[in-house]
């Protein structure tokens, strides 16, 4: 109990003295031994303040995410014949055109294809003969409705399958038994697993992604016990570790209505604009969303201008580079832009949001040394 007695007297004179700063001021030339704490030039480059304004109390919570492409604009390619990867020419990341070149396949289909398309056209001649005999006898009433069906039927069938080949070769540029592979749709590149020299499989693995990313999708982790606080068309600010200062807007547009097996979350979809391409999938997020809105206002600060120390949280009040008063406030609600305060502050004052905790402990110092 002494020991709780004597720090709590300590810091009840480091806050009367540093209240005396104004005065002090005024009293320098008359008592050297008392002086004013003053911000060094160092200090005053990367001095930032922030103004206490009075705002409603709006309390939040922060979801955990990542960002996933759009897959509605999200084209996964898998070959359609069997061969061994001849040439790439792209890199994962790449921006691409539809109809753009981007492997080629060494493969037996080639050939298989031009046999194929060879039979079916002496196929197709044969059908094509029969139909007119048969459309001659129907004429005379010797073939049936029933008969003249089929022949028609029969050239259909062969010129559709003929085409079809012929739009497959098309497709891959086929030529000298080899295939190019070229980009189904625009966008970028958000996955490639294909290398020259590799063997793929007609209906294997996918060899490489394409989506257009001007629109992503950030998908928050729902725990249950954040159900309630949950819900579609939602504002949401979404934050990146690789844009820190920059916060994202946008709405949850829907929420699964069954729990991830594995991750035992629900997943709320949040459809963001994505045209300066700063969220990229894969890419690790937290969502903030706004809960407990009351009806009341309080003075409210960011947090980074809060000082903690034994038990008590504290600002420093910037009124000159020479004029700082440290003040204790409580906490009483916060969100992720704000923390909400009571205590000895007033709005309109300015507080020091930078290297606080480092001016604070020179201030204490200069308090307990105030000859130095």
């Amino acid at each position: 109990m002494k020991m709780k007695s004597t720090q709590y007297m300590a810091a009840a004179g480091f806050l009367a003295m540093i209240a005396l700063t104004g005065c002090a001021g005024k009293e320098k030339n008359e008592e050297p031994g008392v002086q004013n704490y003053c911000i060094g030039k160092e200090l005053k480059k990367d001095l930032k303040l922030a103004e206490v304004t009075m705002l409603p109390i709006e309390e939040s919570i922060t979801l955990t995410g990542e960002v996933e492409s759009d897959s509605d604009k999200t084209v996964p390619f898998v070959s359609l014949v069997d061969g061994v990867v001849t040439e790439t020419y792209f890199s994962l990341g790449d921006y691409v055109k539809k109809g753009q070149v981007l492997a080629s396949v060494k493969s037996v289909s080639v050939n298989e294809m031009q046999d194929d398309t060879k039979t079916l056209q002496a196929q197709l001649a044969v059908a094509k003969r029969k139909l007119a005999s048969v459309e001659s006898m129907y004429k005379d009433d010797i073939a049936s409705q029933k008969d003249l069906q089929e022949a028609r039927s029969e050239v259909e069938i062969l010129q559709s399958n003929v085409l079809k080949i012929r739009k497959n070769r098309e497709l891959y540029s086929a030529g000298n038994s080899t295939i190019q592979i070229k980009s189904p749709a625009d966008g970028y590149v958000i996955s490639k697993n294909i290398s020259s020299g590799m063997p793929v499989t007609a209906g294997g693995d996918q060899l490489f992604t394409i989506s257009n990313l001007d629109k992503v999708w950030v998908m928050a982790n729902v725990y249950a016990t954040n159900m309630r606080h949950v819900y579609v068309d939602q504002p949401v600010v979404v934050k990146t570790l690789a844009y820190p200062d920059e916060n994202f807007s946008g709405k949850i547009n829907s929420i699964s209505q069954v729990f991830n097996e594995n991750e035992r979350v629900l997943k709320a979809k949040i459809i963001m604009d994505n045209h300066h391409m700063r969220l990229r999938p894969g890419m690790s997020a937290d969502i903030v969303l706004p809960v407990n809105a009351q009806n009341k206002s309080a003075l409210a600060v960011p947090e980074k201008a809060l000082i903690f120390d034994n038990n008590q949280s504290y600002v420093i009040v910037y009124k000159k580079d020479c004029a700082l008063e440290v003040r204790a406030v409580t906490e009483v609600a916060s969100n992720s832009r704000n923390i909400y305060v009571e205590g000895d502050l007033k709005q309109g004052e300015r507080v020091i949001v930078s290297n606080g905790l480092l001016i604070y402990e020179n201030m204490k110092t200069q308090s307990n040394n105030p000859t130095k």
